[in-house]
């Protein structure tokens, strides 16, 4: 016979493999390993990465608040005021929420807050000048990108952090109903509209990288 110093490997009844007993120890399965969220090699570290989402959220809901601040400052008169107001409202709802997360986790906002408190409210003015049908593009681009941000986000997190992905899913879904608002106002109807929502939406997106970082 020959003699290992090898412990044995113990399996449980499925063959599952159980943590090698030492002599007088009972052995036990290994425990489970906590989800993590799912990040690529060369993302930054877990805690970074959630403080990015955090701020990125904070300033992207007060820009949006800003732009419909800047549209009901235009067409607070008009026929569609009334539903303005209501994304509005809802928006104020998102960054409060994120305001909150900002302080709980120790978050630090964007440096660029003041230039979002003036972008947001110039860009939700000017396009309420072009008309309702042009204010109504700009919410539809906006909240598509947000759609696409906030997607992105969920499925980073996976099932590492249920109160913030349980937010960011509510909250994508309220977007989504400010775009289909949009549609349903004819903003497809506004005067250059593939070109109007393409420029929104590149500048949305570089607001996104912008405030992840600084």
């Amino acid at each position: 016979m020959t003699l290992t110093n090898e412990r044995p490997q113990l399996t449980g009844p499925d063959e599952t493999p159980l943590i090698a007993a030492s002599p007088g120890q009972t052995a036990a399965t290994e425990a489970p390993k906590a989800a993590r969220p799912r990040y690529l090699p060369g993302d930054p570290e877990t805690r970074e990465q959630l403080a990015r989402m955090i701020r990125v959220n904070h300033a992207g809901e007060y820009g949006a608040k800003r732009i419909y601040e800047g549209q009901l400052a235009v067409l607070r008169n008009s026929p569609a005021a009334k539903t303005i107001r209501h994304m509005q409202e809802q928006e104020q709802e998102h960054l409060d929420t994120f305001s909150r997360l900002i302080v709980e986790r120790r978050v630090r906002p964007t440096a660029l807050h003041p230039l979002w408190h003036v972008a947001g409210f110039a860009l939700g003015a000017a396009t309420a000048l072009m008309g309702q049908r042009a204010a109504m593009a700009c919410t539809v681009a906006v909240e598509e990108v947000i759609d696409e941000h906030y997607a992105q986000q969920a499925e980073q997190l996976g099932d590492s952090e249920p109160e913030l992905k349980g937010y960011i899913e509510k909250f994508r879904a309220e977007e989504l109903e400010h775009r289909d608002i949009g549609l349903a106002h004819e903003a497809e109807q506004a005067p250059a509209y593939q070109v109007l929502t393409g420029l929104i939406k590149a500048g949305s997106r570089a607001a996104i990288w912008a405030a992840q970082r600084f």
